[in-house]
C-alpha cells in the first residue's frame, strides 16, 4: 500500500476514534410493527439531538452522537400525523403537536428512557427506564458489546394488554397507553408531592406494584428502589422499541 494511503487510513481511524472518545453513540432501533416517532429532550443546558424528534419506520434504526456528560430523556410517540410544516399530533407521547419537540417534553403516558452520561475522565454512565409517567411502548436500553458493570434497563412487556380500566388511554377501541396512578388520580399521595415528597411517606400504589411485577427492570414510581438504575462504562448503547422477547 502506498505511504500516502497508509497515512490517510491512520488519519481517518484516529479522527473517528477521537470523535467517539469525545462523546457517546446512541442507536435507536424500531422493532415495532408500525412507525414510531422518537422524542428527545436534553436536560437543562443540554442539546436535544435531531431537533428533538423524528420519524422512525418499522425495522429502521438511526445512530445519534451525543456529547460527553449529556443527560436527557428519550421516548417513543405512536399514531402521529404531521403536515409539511411538522405540525400535527400523536396518540401518545405528543410534544405540543410538533414533529421536532425542540425542548418540549412528551405528554404522558409514555415509557421514558432517562440517562446521564459521563466523560473520558469520569466514564460511568447512568440510565433507566421509567414508568413514572405511565406506559405506551415496550422499550429496552443496553450497551453494545457489553461493558463494565452493565445491565439492561427495560420494560419489554406490553402493559397496555393488562392495564387496569381506570388507567387506560384509548384511541377508538384500542388501548394505546396506560396511565400512572399520579396521572389518573391527580393526588399528592400518588404523585409523591407536598407532604408525600419523600420515600418515607410516598409508598408504591397497587398499580405501581403491578407495573413492577411485570417490568422489574423499570422504575414504577418516584421513589422506586435503586435496583432499577443501571451503571455502565461503554461507548455505545442501543435503545430498542418493542424489543424481541
Amino acid at each position: 500500500m502506498p505511504t500516502s494511503s497508509i497515512f490517510f487510513s491512520v488519519f481517518f481511524y484516529l479522527l473517528a476514534f477521537s470523535y467517539i472518545a469525545d462523546g457517546e453513540q446512541i442507536i435507536l432501533v424500531n422493532n415495532c410493527k408500525e412507525s414510531i416517532w422518537p422524542g428527545i429532550l436534553g436536560s437543562a443546558g443540554q442539546v436535544s439531538p435531531k431537533d428533538g424528534g423524528f420519524h422512525l419506520g418499522s425495522g429502521e434504526e438511526v445512530v445519534i452522537d451525543v456529547p460527553q456528560k449529556w443527560s436527557g430523556r428519550i421516548w417513543g410517540r405512536q399514531g402521529c400525523n404531521f403536515d409539511s410544516n411538522g405540525k400535527g399530533s400523536c396518540d401518545t407521547g405528543d410534544c405540543s403537536g410538533m414533529l421536532h419537540c425542540q425542548g418540549t417534553g412528551g405528554a404522558p403516558p409514555a415509557t421514558v428512557i432517562e440517562m446521564t452520561l459521563g466523560s473520558s475522565s469520569s466514564p460511568l454512565h447512568f440510565y433507566d427506564v421509567s414508568l413514572v409517567d405511565g406506559f405506551n411502548i415496550p422499550v429496552a436500553m443496553k450497551p453494545v458489546g457489553g461493558g463494565i458493570g452493565c445491565g439492561v434497563a427495560s420494560c419489554e412487556v406490553d402493559l397496555n394488554v393488562c392495564c387496569p380500566s381506570a388507567l387506560e388511554v384509548k384511541k377508538g377501541n384500542k388501548v394505546v397507553g396506560c396511565k400512572s396512578a399520579c396521572l389518573a388520580l391527580q393526588s399528592a399521595k400518588y404523585c409523591c408531592t407536598g407532604e408525600y415528597a419523600n420515600p418515607n411517606t410516598c409508598k408504591p400504589t397497587l398499580f405501581a406494584h403491578l407495573f413492577k411485577a411485570i417490568c422489574p427492570k423499570a422504575y414504577s414510581y418516584a421513589f422506586d428502589d435503586s435496583s432499577s438504575l443501571n451503571r455502565c462504562r461503554a461507548s455505545r448503547y442501543v435503545i430498542t422499541f418493542c424489543p424481541p422477547k
